[in-house]
């Protein structure tokens, strides 16, 4: 074919009809008859398709028989106005060439409703169905959100590291590194332990649970910090709200009080179900029809209402009154305990229909890092909670005390060993700060309306599974 320069679909659905045009993608469906031939042709760039109408005649006869669901093409032609409802032009096809055949015995995608389960099991493919398109798309345009917003406001994007010493939650669940060989005896020092000087190095080290503490460091220095990147649990939950590799976007910022970070939280999750319904109208549309068709309408309640403000132990008054009435938890609600999903649900769903940010939790169920009450006996935490997700966020104010800080790792039992460098925020020029961490695929959960965490990342990664 000649230099006429190829149109994206999602450009050629805007355009007016009457003039010449270059598009390339894969088949989506074929259908037809002796004299004429349709073809839907999708390049990825957007949910819809748009239709090619080919003239058979115009063409070899094989041709056609070569096309099928699955297969690449080029397709030149005259865009027109579409006679069919459903698109405005259509393409009247002058020259096609077929980039690569696709055998229709062993194409995986060939069935029109094929189940979430069966196309994690043909993951390498399941980018091409119209859902994990879309899902893609919407993980896109959230990712620029996310920068766009921070940006806008002054941040610094600070990358922090994968590979670390410090276990940021003090749950130990973390991915060993190591260039040890583990086919030979590991070395041992004289207490019968692991010798890690000989290792990479020189010490025992883990993938990242978070960039948290590094990104305080860069708060206590530049002001305003958010990190973006993958972060890693080996916590064996084969749940479908749990995966071992996933994203997490980390705001720090000095000068914030609780009350500060709880009003940049909702701001900054406000923009970003905004930014959606702007930008991705199409694919959330096509979600919302396809899985939860009370998608739009949750997104929309999001933007428009005041989050509840609520304090955990008005929580915790609120859930054990609904069990007197009768309510019943899988997991006991009492003063103390660590909320589960049903119950921060409860809250959201069933008592106040809209998002509750949760404050003033225990201390004794909080990471050591969190600026203690003067009662001794809660913490500065904050918890988004979410409709159909539960926590979406988490954070708080950080423990700017000294003497506070080392009191609580103490308590702990924490080895100070690899935290000195974290505590020196506190020694030299501390200052109140506060942060909060969004995990992304979580984000996509709520925005996309699938209802498996698997669905929303390209390669998920969970127990037994680290495939491609």
């Amino acid at each position: 074919m000649s230099t006429l320069v190829r149109t994206k679909v999602k450009d050629l659905l805007k355009m007016e009809p009457g003039q010449e045009v270059l598009a390339k993608g894969w088949v989506r469906t074929k259908r037809g008859n002796k004299q004429v031939k349709f073809i839907a042709l999708n390049d990825g760039s957007t949910i819809n398709n748009i239709q090619i109408v080919a003239d058979a005649s115009n063409f070899p006869e094989d041709l056609f028989k070569r096309i099928s669901t699955g297969a690449s093409l080029c397709v030149r032609g005259q865009l027109v106005a579409s006679t069919g409802s459903g698109q405005a032009v259509e393409i009247q096809a002058s020259e096609i060439e077929i980039y690569g055949e696709c055998d229709p015995m062993r194409y995986p995608l060939q069935k029109k409703d094929t189940s979430l389960e069966y196309l994690r099991t043909v993951a390498h493919m399941r980018m091409r169905t119209n859902t994990f398109g879309a899902v893609l798309r919407v993980r896109n345009a959230m990712a620029y959100a996310i920068h766009t917003f921070f940006q806008q406001k002054g941040f610094v994007y600070l990358h922090t590291p994968i590979i670390t010493e410090s276990d940021c939650e003090g749950a130990g669940q973390m991915f060993q590194v190591t260039t040890l060989d583990l086919d030979k005896p590991l070395p041992k020092n004289k207490k019968g332990e692991i010798d890690y000087n000989a290792d990479f190095f020189g010490k025992q080290t883990s993938l990242t649970v978070s960039g948290q503490l590094e990104g305080e460091l860069g708060a206590t220095a530049v002001g305003e910090i958010y990190t973006f990147g993958p972060t890693f649990r080996a916590e064996n939950s084969n749940t479908p709200r749990h995966l071992a590799e996933f994203w997490m976007v980390e705001p720090e910022m000095a000068f914030y009080d609780i009350k500060d970070n709880m009003d940049l939280a909702e701001e900054f999750i406000k923009y970003l179900v905004s930014y959606a319904l702007e930008n991705c109208m199409d694919d959330i549309r096509f979600l919302n029809d396809k899985y939860d068709d009370g998608l739009i309408g949750r997104l929309r309640s999001v933007t428009g209402t005041e989050f509840v403000r609520l304090e955990y132990t008005e929580g915790i008054r609120i859930l054990e009154e609904a069990v007197k009435n009768g309510v019943q938890f899988e997991y006991p609600v009492y003063w103390g305990v660590d909320l589960q999903s049903e119950h921060e649900r409860y809250l959201v769903e069933k008592h106040f229909q809209k998002p509750v940010i949760l404050t003033g939790y225990p201390k004794e169920i909080k990471a050591f890092y969190m600026k203690q009450d003067d009662n001794g006996k809660t913490v500065r935490a904050m918890d988004v909670l979410f409709p159909k997700i539960g926590e979406i966020i988490g954070g708080s104010e950080r423990e700017s005390s000294l003497e506070k800080l080392e009191g609580r790792i103490s308590e702990l039992g924490m080895s100070r060993k690899n935290l000195e460098w974290y505590i020196d925020t506190r020694r030299f020029g501390t200052v109140p700060h506060s942060g909060f961490g969004l995990g992304f695929e979580r984000l996509l959960l709520f925005v996309t309306g699938m209802s498996n965490i698997r669905d929303v990342i390209p390669f998920p990664r969970t127990p037994k599974n680290a495939e491609f």
